[in-house]
């Protein structure tokens, strides 16, 4: 068994991945849920055990570590009553690998930092499959001697594992990079739903596209749905509107603009509001095909 007690707060699809594989690896894990017990009862199936709150997951652990989507909901378990806040103690590490806001993280920074305690920012590249073999990309940033720490968790977690910078930077790094992803997407899709509309075959477009500098891992998602019906990046349009609204707010506290983000804000927008926002986001393309004709 390995010498730490892990945490851990948020047991979505990526979240009970990444558990089953520090399970795998001899970690003794305490588990914090939500309404959905699946992933806890996997995790306590694999050995692990149940915390009654996140105040408790931070007193029976050494490192804490948060899975969720949202900056409230993490603010939630940091700040609550019976949060991690209250239960942190002194040289205790918490690690953030959600897509949260960088002024949200500075915030909790600060406030464990009060308690003698590290925040570690660590958004996460790759799948809930490659989590369970350990083989996500992990962006962390904060305290460098803090990240040295946990680093061998870390390289169990994740194939590659990038320190960035001060508190924030992996945050700021993953939003930026959600940003570009999702506004290729959002573009790659009208201009499958624009050739549908102008009687244009699918893959003589993408044939054309493709054969130049424009070709990429997102393009041939959107392609995979457009001409094959296979969905390949299973990202909700919910989440990609949230990550987009978090890119502008982002930009918006760093006193400046962006005004590129605009286009791929008002589409996903849009698409929530009529109800598509459980889509995966390859299916903009029957979304923006049809509603180019409005």
């Amino acid at each position: 068994m390995c010498d730490q007690t892990i945490g851990f707060v948020g047991l979505g699809l990526m979240g009970r991945a990444m558990v089953e594989c520090l399970q795998k690896n001899g970690y003794d894990v305490v588990v914090l849920g939500n309404r959905d017990r699946s992933g806890i009862e996997e995790a306590l199936g694999r050995g692990g055990r149940e915390a009654a709150s996140a105040k408790e997951i931070a007193e029976r652990s050494d490192i804490v570590m948060f899975c969720m989507g949202r900056s409230d909901q993490v603010e939630a378990r940091v700040f609550g009553e019976d949060g991690v806040l209250a239960g942190a103690k002194g040289g205790q590490i918490v690690i953030d690998f959600g897509t949260s806001l960088p002024a949200s993280t500075r915030k909790i920074g600060a406030a464990l930092a009060e308690k003698g305690a590290i925040y570690l920012d660590a958004p996460l590249g790759r799948t809930p499959a490659q989590a369970k073999d350990g083989l996500l990309n992990i962006m962390c940033a904060g305290d460098e001697a803090a990240y040295q720490r946990v680093k061998p968790v870390l390289d169990t977690l994740g194939e590659n594992v990038f320190h960035l910078g001060p508190l924030g930077t992996g945050h700021t790094i993953k939003l930026i990079n959600n940003f570009f992803a999702l506004t290729t997407a959002c573009a790659m899709s009208e201009a499958f739903g624009i050739a549908r509309a102008a009687g244009i075959p699918a893959e003589k477009l993408y044939g054309v596209m493709s054969a130049g500098p424009l070709k990429s891992g997102m393009m041939d998602f959107i392609r995979n749905y457009a001409i094959d019906g296979q969905i390949d990046l299973a990202f909700s349009v919910e989440n990609a509107a949230k990550d987009v609204g978090y890119y502008r707010t982002m930009a918006s506290d760093l006193g400046t603009d962006s005004p590129m983000s605009g286009a791929a804000d008002g589409v996903l927008q849009e698409a929530l509001r009529n109800d598509f926002g459980a889509h995966m986001v390859p299916e903009l393309v029957d979304y923006l095909t049809d509603h180019l004709k409005d």
